[in-house]
């Protein structure tokens, strides 16, 4: 099957700015990203994206001569892959009003409008990404489903360390190369696993569901709380809970963060702490790139939602639902404001100005290059669309 994650217009721009740099289907959600799970699921089949104009340079469509168009947003499980198997060419998988899969032998581009011949209603539960509140709605979830994939017919890796308590060990799954020392790690009411080389240093709590990626790091004395994911190559220290880390970035001391997103090759500063809950314990209003506008987001615990190449420094507070865009440096003291647009440098009290692009760039790839990446030409490009349209 030659799978091709589409970006439904509508979601993409509810998403930002997560997908200000990548589609939907490279989102990370429990334990992978998107087009991971659907290579998971079905492990023969090609996945590519169809995404924005700007973007398909280094998120190219691989089209063949039949294609199985899925709508990133939707996440996959056993029953959607079946009704998706089959499916007949031109028909159409629906979600109520939503799009949700069609097979077609047309090269399409991003935004059809694809009319089906025959429309099939999708009427099972199904995890979908439509709000950035749903990407840590989804969290728990996610992670016991990929944990299902990921362990079956494996063995994990043994706990060796005597000083290390665990609770619940048929539910903790360990890749090789592991390094755990005087931890916690309590799995009775959700899956943990634990990637390749990764560090659970001493005094660590690791309360399921939680999903470590590969190479990452808990610092000494952190407290990972339920329905957390650390993606690949992350450092994170102090408090977390409800919150994903895509890849690549650092939260490496104590500081709190709830119900939060915070993208790739981020740097949270020392004693960084945001808000997830009003004092009057009202639903709180998110910054929609759509309106641009703060909305009403249905959710009374919603946090903070960082672009990537982001950084804040020591003791930054961000408030109640704030989302931050693409390459800032935010610093200074109070809380910061709710939205902060791409490529802004400094802070409420302080004001904010525009970060000049040639220095944003060196700021990235010196820090990339701490391991031994760098910026190709596709992201340049990308970031120099941003750049263009963002507010200052």
């Amino acid at each position: 099957m030659n799978i091709i994650l589409f970006d439904d217009p509508v979601f993409r721009e509810k998403l930002k700015p997560l997908t200000l740099t990548r589609p939907v289907g490279n989102l990370r959600v429990g334990i992978h990203t998107i087009n991971k799970k659907w290579e998971a699921y079905l492990p023969d089949s090609k996945v590519s994206y169809l995404t924005e104009t700007y973007l398909d340079h280094k998120y190219v469509s691989d089209y063949q001569s039949k294609n199985t168009y899925v709508n990133a947003s939707f996440l996959p499980d056993s029953n959607l892959i079946n009704a998706i198997i089959n499916l007949s060419e031109n028909e159409a998988l629906y979600f109520q009003e939503s799009l949700i899969a069609f097979k077609s032998t047309e090269e399409l581009s991003y935004g059809f409008d694809f009319i089906p011949e025959k429309r099939i209603e999708y009427s099972d539960n199904i995890d979908m990404l439509n709000s950035l509140p749903s990407l840590f709605l989804n969290n728990a979830h996610q992670i016991k489903l990929d944990f299902e994939n990921v362990v079956k017919g494996r063995k994990s890796a043994p706990i060796i360390d005597p000083f290390t308590a665990v609770y619940n060990a048929e539910n903790i799954f360990i890749e090789e190369g592991v390094s755990i020392k005087a931890a916690i790690l309590n799995a009775e009411n959700g899956p943990i696993y634990i990637g390749k080389n990764s560090i659970i240093q001493e005094g660590s709590l690791l309360i399921g569901p939680v999903a470590i990626g590969e190479n990452s790091m808990v610092a000494f004395g952190a407290k990972i709380r339920p329905n957390t994911t650390l993606g690949p190559v992350c450092r994170v220290g102090g408090e977390v809970g409800n919150s994903i880390f895509h890849a690549y970035t650092n939260k490496a001391h104590d500081g709190f963060l709830g119900n939060s997103y915070i993208g790739e090759w981020c740097n949270l500063g020392a004693n960084t702490n945001n808000s997830n809950l009003k004092n009057d314990y009202k639903s709180v209003k998110l910054y929609d790139y759509s309106v641009d506008d703060l909305v009403d987001s249905g959710e009374i615990f919603c946090g903070t939602f960082m672009g990537d190449y982001s950084k804040a420094g020591i003791s930054t507070m961000f408030n109640t639902g704030t989302v931050v865009g693409v390459s800032v440096n935010v610093f200074g003291a109070g809380f910061q404001e709710k939205f902060i647009d791409s490529f802004s440098w400094g802070g409420k009290n302080e004001g904010y100005v525009k970060y000049r692009f040639e220095k944003a760039l060196e700021v990235i790839n010196d820090t990339m290059s701490r391991r031994d990446l760098h910026l190709t030409e596709e992201d340049e490009r990308i970031l120099k669309h941003i750049s263009k349209h963002n507010k200052l």
